[in-house]
């Protein structure tokens, strides 16, 4: 008599590969069994992917939950980046843990339910938002932990020699549960100091870095250069991540192809952030506005690691966004102006494989890995990106984590 194996979890009809062969998952208790087509075997829940595309999940490496869903106590009448700064400023001091908590749990929902199972958050530690953010955010990241896994990097938005008591208040988040830090060298009036004081606290917690760089359209403002150096330095090689640099848009592709080696040498990677670098660059031009979006693709071509990411959300930075990154990624490649189907499939590893090495490391459905898994009404990543599939449900380490469902109609007769 033939035994008949029995899983926690099938997954069946699904496809791992562009319009590839349908085959089923198997997943017992945290992990993949077996993948294959047609598996024989039987199951204590089984589900029908209907053709579905199936992968480990999004992964968004640059978000602000702390400070998402505030447009109703700001006032947005400029649409710039110092405007945005300073109104944040303002809102913040009035942040309470239980607010902060609930605004940033709206947020994870809904990334929860587009698919995201990776996601790195900024936490803006100063005089003004004390420590009440960071503890809302550890408190988000351990009650959803059941879906996704978040990455704390306790970040100076409004810069450090500036306000040296926000250096001392990063050490303690450092040593309380932060996961990284963050500092953003062009709101401090001495960036070369700033970026000094982010690597020493780096340096004495052995974690990673992630900046705000360079965002303007004026390609001579850069403080990428001292980035770079500093990396190379202090031997913190693939562990330092920039985002925005959206002034290398208004760059020669030559001189991004120059910029682009210097950075994988340093291996440091790029989170383009398309929503908000689209608002609020260019609103000096009265015509042929600027887009002020990175060509992560370009530089990705170059070899560095390179990632597109939510940023903000409902908050004078992006005063709009869902925290999906498959529309985020169909964003891209209309700025990009991309189209064939190897732009697709690179569009869509930068929102997941591309996207989880800034994280150390990447999910790929094969037998051993964790069971996290996403389905996409989709038959693949290309067709995906061009028509922001729909996500349909996920499973988080062999766990249902959410379900959409699927759309049904009710055609008359």
């Amino acid at each position: 008599m033939t035994s008949v194996s029995l899983f926690d979890l099938i997954i069946r009809n699904v496809r791992i590969e562009e319009n590839g062969a349908l085959v089923d998952i198997a997943v017992r208790e945290d992990r993949i069994a077996d993948i294959g087509s047609g598996l024989g075997c039987e199951a204590i829940e089984s589900v029908d992917g209907e053709g579905a595309f199936a992968f480990g999940g999004f992964v968004d490496t640059h978000i602000h939950l702390d400070k998402a869903c505030i447009l109703d106590r700001c006032t947005i009448c400029e649409g710039t980046l110092a405007e945005a700064v300073r109104e944040t400023a303002r809102a913040k001091a009035s942040f309470r843990q239980d607010d902060v908590y609930a605004r940033a749990a709206r947020v994870v929902e809904k990334a929860i339910s587009h698919g995201t199972t990776r996601m790195r958050t900024f936490v803006e530690i100063d005089t003004r938002a004390g420590l009440r953010s960071f503890e809302a955010i550890k408190r988000i990241r351990k009650d959803y932990a059941f879906a996704l896994d978040i990455e704390i990097c306790a970040f100076a938005q409004d810069g450090l020699t500036n306000e040296p008591e926000t250096s001392d208040m990063l050490d303690h988040a450092l040593s309380n549960g932060a996961d990284l830090v963050g500092g953003c060298p062009y709101t401090d009036p001495d960036p070369n100091r700033h970026i000094e004081m982010v690597f020493a606290l780096a340096l004495k917690h052995h974690v990673p870095i992630d900046f705000h760089l360079d965002f303007s359209l004026d390609p001579e403002r850069t403080d990428l250069p001292a980035v770079i150096d500093a990396t190379l330095r202090h031997g913190w090689q693939g562990r330092v991540a920039i985002g925005h640099v959206t002034n290398l848009s208004a760059m020669s592709q030559a001189e991004i192809v120059s910029i682009a080696d210097r950075l994988a040498e340093a291996g440091i990677a790029l989170s383009v952030l398309p929503s908000t670098d689209l608002f609020l660059n260019g609103r000096g031009h009265d015509r042929l506005v600027p887009r002020g979006v990175a060509p992560a693709h370009l530089l990705a071509s170059r070899g560095v690691v390179t990632s597109i990411a939510t940023n903000n959300v409902l908050n004078p930075f992006t005063p709009y966004g869902d925290a999906s990154l498959i529309r985020m990624a169909n964003l891209y490649a209309n700025v990009a102006q991309l189209s064939r189907d190897e732009d697709m499939a690179l569009i869509f590893n930068m929102v997941t494989e591309a996207a989880a090495r800034q994280f150390g490391s990447v999910r790929r459905l094969e037998a051993g890995a964790e069971a996290t898994i996403v389905l996409l009404d989709s038959p693949g990543p290309h067709t995906a990106v061009r028509e922001i599939a729909r996500v349909v449900a996920g499973w988080k380490s062999g766990r249902k984590s959410f379900d959409n469902g699927r759309p049904r109609l009710h055609k008359p007769g």
